[in-house]
């Protein structure tokens, strides 16, 4: 059985911008093998309020302080979620208490065999585990990432289990991880599981700081490595994101996923299966446009103000 909202947050948000009513408690029903739905906030003719024409395969936008449904599509299917994965990753080896000190070396184990994608970290380099951490999460770095879960206690296999055991006790039905970098199709959640994700990640000031982080360099060597956020919207002067992950892998498309404040309100931005290089972001443009047209009255009185972190 999994949880999804209900269609009928649509119509509350429409009733609330005309003042007629005031919003009541979201709730949720319980669904079972139901085709996927599309949800969507209902506007006015008004050219301001028309819905974003988003491009992305499955989407979701949540406020999260409310837990309303502001846009959704087959946000309850599950599908492979590519580096997405690296913040469950992150979210595990810290939960572990590890030394971010430790200095861990790269292996011939850590190189990608199932795709045969590059690494500018070459085998023997040596990082601290913050560093690979850093570089996981705010450049996607791959070997990075199967190194903290290689030198997780016990290894890879007791790493994945503790990956599918935060999955359960954040209440992601979905979700199933086989590695800890994504390269996998098997690594897979709905963007309704992944919005726990984020939220559960947003927690963390160590992943909020390496996700959202522009550029960082590393010492490998005798090199200086100059590494840059895969997310370009975290360089904007006009963005708040408070976290965030990209992934790709040809099974997934383009992903992206946000925790941001937009228009005073903490939300949750899930974008999956993109077509093309530029469409994820574009997609995260046209919300924030769309959210940031909808009258203030509207949005005070779904949730009022929130902080920067989201509490």
């Amino acid at each position: 059985m999994r949880l999804m909202f209900t269609p009928s947050i649509s119509f509350v948000l429409l009733a609330v911008m005309s003042g007629s009513i005031a919003l009541p408690s979201v709730t949720f029903a319980a669904t079972t093998n139901k085709p996927a739905t599309t949800t969507k906030v209902a506007t006015t003719s008004k050219p301001a309020m028309k819905e974003p024409d988003l491009k992305s395969g499955s989407v979701l936008v949540v406020d999260e302080k409310s837990g309303s449904v502001l846009l959704s599509q087959q946000a309850d299917v599950a599908a492979p979620i590519a580096s997405i994965t690296k913040l469950m990753t992150a979210l595990v080896v810290l939960e572990a208490h590890q030394s971010m000190d430790e200095v861990i070396q790269i292996t011939a184990e850590d190189k990608d065999l199932e795709r045969g994608s590059s690494s500018r970290l070459a085998i023997g380099t040596k990082l601290s585990r913050a560093d690979l951490m850093h570089l996981a999460l705010m450049s996607s770095e791959n070997r990075a990432a199967h190194a903290l879960g290689r030198n997780y206690p016990g290894g890879l296999t007791p790493m994945v289990k503790a990956m599918n055991a935060k999955a359960k006790e954040l209440g992601m039905t979905t979700a199933h991880f086989v590695d800890p970098t994504g390269l996998s199709s098997n690594n897979v959640a709905s963007p309704e599981d992944l919005s726990k994700l984020v939220i559960a990640a947003s927690h963390n000031p160590s992943i909020r700081n390496y996700s959202t982080d522009d550029a960082y360099q590393v010492k490998a060597g005798k090199r200086v490595l100059q590494y840059h956020n895969t997310n370009s919207l975290v360089a904007k002067s006009d963005w708040d994101i408070v976290v965030q992950k990209t992934g790709y892998i040809t099974e997934a498309g383009k992903c992206l996923v946000m925790k941001a404040v937009i228009a005073g309100r903490s939300v949750v931005i899930v974008l999956l299966d993109s077509v093309g290089q530029y469409t994820r972001v574009a997609d995260a443009k046209r919300i924030k446009t769309w959210m940031e047209s909808l009258p203030s009255a509207a949005l005070a009185k779904l949730n009022g103000q929130v902080t920067r972190d989201g509490t």
